[in-house]
């Protein structure tokens, strides 16, 4: 159920910045302002698509066994 949810928000997040850089591409954009904005929201997209991705390996990494190795108790002296 949660992976399909993460996977809806990826995806629609996908699509929105697509969506954005083609306006900026096709000549959407008809000042610096709106330019600037509109780079900001990819920008905004983009590092949430970074920290999603990054929440999801730690997930991962975290599921397997851990294997406490004690260097205090070394076999030479």
């Amino acid at each position: 159920m949660l992976e399909n949810v993460i996977y809806k928000l990826q995806r629609s997040l996908d699509k929105k910045i697509e969506s954005l850089a083609i306006m900026v591409t096709s000549g959407g954009v008809d000042n610096m302002e709106t330019y600037k904005y509109i780079i900001g929201q990819i920008n905004a997209l983009e590092a949430t698509k970074r920290e999603i991705s990054n929440l999801l390996n730690n997930k991962e990494q975290n599921e397997g066994t851990v294997v406490d190795i004690n260097t205090k108790n070394s076999l030479t002296k």
